[in-house]
């Protein structure tokens, strides 16, 4: 198995040194560590005061956790490499002699990528051979193959993936599996016992021990409601199954919170609440329906006590629930009526004190779903109903399945943005992930008008334009756009793969 590695995330966090955030998977020389209904009862953990037997939780939740190796074959790739002495060099008559002309020391060559190989874990969802696990453990993978409890091995195709709750989910041709029983992880307390089951280090079938340390945690990004544990965790583990005392589902191990890349801090699992929504959404449409209310925000105490430390005294009326910092231009709260300085309560009548229960919340909704927020605007309580909205700011469904290739999320511009740029139409650019617009170089912000000559005014006209240009002979997207500042951009985007 190749050397581990640590991915680095900076946390912000007061009087905190930086700490490393680990996903738990061995793979690639560095370090990266769900179902919405079950054919077993939900089952939840042992009454307190009780003693636990934690032989009985690994005796049932051993076989539904199995070991995942992705494999990523041999391939040419184009990189970009520095001449320190281009520019000393470079040729007035085009490059006669064999030298560039003055690019700035750029040139580029070809390379042969040595076969690579990582190894996670994953959990048997049902029978028939759906298994869940972490994005970071199939990514990029050009063969998987499962290893069962029992040893028996399958080849398993993706069905789908979410890199922003970091879920996949994968099948195997089975019949019968052991698949494992999931409880509802809003049920579970701090303070219990739990299990995490998967494959550390090479270790196959290992499980360890520990308690739910906190719930609702908030790492910075993606998934903000984790269930934090301190059971080890350790590369490998990425994917496995954390079980409460029944042996039942609660989360999906994701990575750990360590100084040193390995256990000796605290784990985080993605909760079986969003894991089943995820799942839910892969299997009937493809990918992930994202619900947004549209607001940015903290933890009241969080933002009450930044501003006790900047000299300002403040007063909300309460020191529990979301302060919102901004709402978002034409999204669900500004269509509701809600500010800036209000102070969000309760979801549904169920009490929010921080972010992460928000997160979690919304979750597990998809957009056009209602809710009713309670909130406190100069402390006076107030309720309104609200509309979610996806990330293109309406509420269809998302169905970008050709629009994956890009690795992009957009939405139409604003009226604002288009006052103040003096443009008419045009999608931005809204996150760019790994895929076609990261390789161009297309940045986040960036307002596409037309591509291959078309005008593109809507998540819609992309979309033909994309398939489109996928069929034809020349597989190349020409964009036309403008940044931010003004200033006009232009790209091309090859669609097919080196």
């Amino acid at each position: 198995m190749n050397e581990n590695m640590k991915k680095i995330v900076n946390v912000a966090t007061p009087a905190m040194c930086a700490v490393a955030l680990v996903l738990s998977v061995a793979a690639f020389n560095k370090t990266n560590a769900a179902n919405p209904s079950s054919p077993n009862p939900v089952v939840a953990s042992a009454p307190a005061g009780q003693p636990v037997d934690l032989t009985y939780a690994a005796e049932k939740s051993l076989p539904s956790v199995v070991y995942i190796k992705n494999t990523q074959n041999s391939k040419v790739q184009t990189v970009e490499y520095s001449d320190p002495f281009e520019d000393f060099f470079s040729d007035p008559f085009g490059g006669f002699f064999g030298r560039g002309q003055g690019n700035g020391g750029k040139r580029q060559r070809q390379v042969q990528t040595p076969k690579r190989t990582a190894a996670g874990s994953g959990v048997i969802i049902s029978t028939d051979g759906y298994i869940v696990t972490n994005n970071h453990v199939v990514d990029g993978a050009d063969e998987l193959t499962v290893t069962l409890n029992d040893n028996k091995e399958y080849s398993a195709r993706i069905i789908g993936a979410d890199a922003t709750t970091d879920l996949a989910l994968i099948k195997i041709d089975g019949k019968n599996l052991p698949a494992i029983q999931i409880a509802n992880s809003d049920d579970v307390k701090v303070g219990e016992w739990v299990l995490a089951v998967g494959n550390p280090l090479g270790l196959n079938n290992t499980v360890t021990a520990g308690i739910v340390s906190a719930k609702a945690r908030s790492m910075g990004s993606g998934v903000s409601s984790m269930i934090q544990t301190d059971a080890a965790i350790n590369q490998g583990n990425s994917g496995g199954a954390l079980v409460n005392t029944n042996g039942a589902l609660i989360g999906i191990n994701a990575m750990i919170y360590s100084q040193t890349g390995s256990n000796i801090g605290y784990g985080f699992a993605i909760p079986t609440t969003i894991m089943n929504k995820v799942v839910a959404d892969i299997k009937q449409y493809g990918n992930v329906q994202r619900a947004m209310i549209g607001i940015k925000g903290s933890d009241v105490n969080v933002y009450v006590d930044a501003e006790k430390e900047k000299g300002n005294e403040v007063d909300l009326g309460t020191m529990e629930g979301i302060y919102i910092a901004e709402v978002v231009e034409d999204g669900a709260a500004a269509d509701a009526g809600l500010k800036k300085d209000d102070v969000i309560t309760h979801i549904d009548g169920q009490k929010v004190t921080k972010f992460g229960e928000l997160q979690n919340i919304i979750a597990q909704k998809r957009p056009g779903d209602k809710v009713t927020l309670t909130y406190l605007r100069n402390k006076s309580k107030k309720n309104v109903t609200l509309t979610l909205k996806n990330e293109q700011g309406n509420t269809k469904v998302v169905k970008n399945a050709d629009l994956d290739v890009l690795g992009g999320n957009f939405r139409a511009i604003t009226d604002s943005q288009k006052e103040q740029l003096n443009i008419g139409y045009g999608l931005e650019v809204m996150k760019v992930s790994g895929g076609k617009l990261k390789d161009a170089g297309v940045p986040k912000g960036f307002i596409i008008q037309r591509v291959n000559d078309k005008s593109i005014k809507s998540i819609e006209d992309l979309q033909s334009t994309v398939k489109e240009a996928s069929t034809s002979k020349e597989p190349v997207l020409y964009i036309q756009g403008i940044y931010p500042t003004g200033k006009k951009g232009y790209f091309a985007v090859p669609l097919e793969n080196d």
